[in-house]
């Protein structure tokens, strides 16, 4: 029996992504884009150096987006990797490019959409996302330098300052004595914590730099410890119930960063908060592993989740779940975040980054302090563009 079809009716499907809206305040005339490589003053190493599975870090590379609308309004945008892949993500930077041309630079998630359907065959996150963030966070900075506000004041902020710890000094190629001299230095220039590395083959060595530091430190100074993702289960657990007096302000990454169920036993057992969430690199992960319990310390990483756009949305699950914050690395960016994030966390300081701009970001009493300029607050130095790896523009001329 043939289905009669004549009298059916379906309702009118919305425009596809990408459509020119029916009302456009501006449009995105032009890009640049480039492949920025940093190289470190002196390689650094983790635990996952020590047991063989990284390289020494030696080098950051970024994708830096600049963006100039018809209007006329600019925004600066980046994101990195590691160690590999940022040759590949400059290239598929500059394959995303030209679907940017013409948009709304108002429409961010239309574009951040528009953008994750064009990389949809290399799957939700990885490469992708991260190419993505470098233009996410350009017109989120263009937004509010529009705006005349810092970009905290756009989000919303809570606050105009965030705990900030630090890493410098505490790699594991440190002598105890270097990472005292480290630290002091640290302390001197307003840092408000410290974390050091741990994840060693032999524990005791670990415990035994932990005492060293603990005892060294003002008692007002927080330590937190990094065990980069090199323990098991039941490692995890026998070494956090041998610390958990101690007052550790956080314990980070002490299982697989996707252990999500691990994750999760090890913070109900220790009194000790449990951060994780850096190495992930979508929405959904982080819902994931919130939804499991899997840490006390949500460390979403701007860069890795693909911009601002998505990362509102985990800094929404996560004070659902009444988790605290501390985004990983980025400070430039994640100042902005977790200013605006419903609990003060932390802000983790790099000076990596700080030869890239002009400005520096003001760092006193343990905390870092939103920038008062418009947008992210920064501009591009002559620096960054001396360490420029390749180039490309799109549209009209920026």
């Amino acid at each position: 029996m043939a289905l009669d079809l004549s009298e059916r009716r379906i309702a009118a499907r919305p425009p596809l992504a990408g459509h020119k809206p029916r009302f456009q305040c501006d449009s995105i005339e032009s890009l640049t884009l480039r492949h920025v490589v940093v190289p470190m003053d002196k390689p650094i190493s983790d635990a996952k150096v020590l047991t063989g599975r990284q390289s020494p870090l030696a080098a950051l590379d970024l994708l830096m987006v600049e963006v100039v609308s018809a209007e006329g309004h600019k925004g600066l945008g980046f994101s990195y990797t590691l160690r590999a892949g940022g040759a590949g993500m400059y290239a598929l930077g500059c394959e995303l490019a030209p679907f940017v041309i013409g948009q709304d630079p108002n429409d961010i998630s239309r574009i951040w959409e528009r953008l994750a359907w064009q990389g949809i065959s290399l799957g939700r996150g990885g490469m992708s996302y991260q190419a993505i963030c470098a233009f996410d966070v350009a017109l989120w900075d263009m937004k509010a330098r529009r705006a005349g506000l810092p970009l905290a004041k756009l989000f919303g902020a809570h606050r105009d300052s965030v705990r900030i710890y630090n890493s410098s000094g505490q790699y594991l190629q440190a002598s105890i004595d270097e990472m005292k001299a480290a630290a002091e230095a640290s302390i001197a220039r307003g840092i408000g914590g410290i974390k050091m590395k741990v994840g060693q083959p032999d524990g005791q060595e670990d415990l035994k730099r932990i005492d060293a530091m603990r005892a060294h430190l003002p008692e007002e100074i927080a330590l937190m410890i990094d065990a980069n993702q090199q323990w098991d289960r039941a490692y995890a657990l026998q070494f956090g119930r041998v610390v958990d007096g101690m007052g550790l302000a956080f314990i980070e990454e002490p299982l697989d960063a996707w252990d999500f169920d691990g994750h999760a036993e090890l913070a109900r057992a220790l009194a000790t908060p449990v951060a994780t969430g850096e190495m992930l690199t979508s929405p959904q992960e982080h819902f994931d592993l919130i939804g499991k319990g899997g840490c006390d310390v949500s460390q979403v990483d701007v860069c890795r989740i693909g911009g601002f756009t998505p990362m509102l949305k985990v800094m929404t699950m996560a004070e659902a779940a009444r988790i605290e914050l501390a985004p990983h690395m980025v400070m430039e960016l994640h100042i902005h975040a977790a200013a605006a994030f419903g609990s003060e966390g932390w802000v983790e300081h790099f000076e990596w980054w700080e030869p890239l701009f002009d400005e520096r970001l003001e760092i006193s009493g343990g905390k870092m302090h939103v920038p008062d300029r418009p947008g992210l607050g920064f501009t591009l130095s002559d620096q960054a563009r001396g360490w420029t790896q390749a180039e490309q523009n799109f549209g009209g001329a920026a």
